[in-house]
């Protein structure tokens, strides 16, 4: 084993204390900038200002109904069940219990509306036919109303 030359060893050195004062406009320069990113990114996420649990433009809800109102503009599938929390193996947030039992469910989701405020009730839905793995029937809400 060779044995190390003194000469070429450095000492070691004692460590800068940091000057503040040097640094100062670099430190609040990055933290302006981080909460102008943390803002715009709220703001431009749509959660500012946002009231009610409508998510897409031209939505109204009522304590009777939610969803696109317009039903001329739309041609699509019908339901009507009670409305129930829960899908089936992860395909849907809510389903219909229809007559005929657990074969004749719809399961449902939406990109439009809220289901969680019409659970219980019995419903009238409109929405748009999916095809999935697991369910039956999957419907994509766009409205609802309550029948019952």
């Amino acid at each position: 084993m060779e044995i190390p030359n003194i000469a070429n060893i450095r000492p070691v050195q004692a460590v800068k204390k940091f000057d503040f004062k040097k640094y100062w406009p670099y430190i609040v320069v990055s933290l302006v900038v981080v909460l102008l990113g943390v803002g715009t990114g709220w703001l431009l996420s749509g959660k500012a200002g946002r009231g009610g649990s409508a998510s897409a433009p031209n939505v109204k809800v009522t304590a009777n109904e939610a969803g696109i109102l317009d039903e001329d503009t739309f041609k699509g599938d019908t339901a009507e069940g009670t409305l129930v929390e829960g899908g089936i193996n992860g395909e849907g947030t809510h389903h219909l219990e229809r007559v005929g039992g657990v074969s004749q469910n719809v399961y449902l989701a939406s990109t439009v509306i809220d289901l969680q405020g019409f659970v219980g009730k019995k419903v009238k839905v409109w929405g748009e036919s999916q095809a999935v793995k697991k369910a039956g029937w999957f419907m994509d809400v766009i409205k609802l109303k309550v029948i019952e």
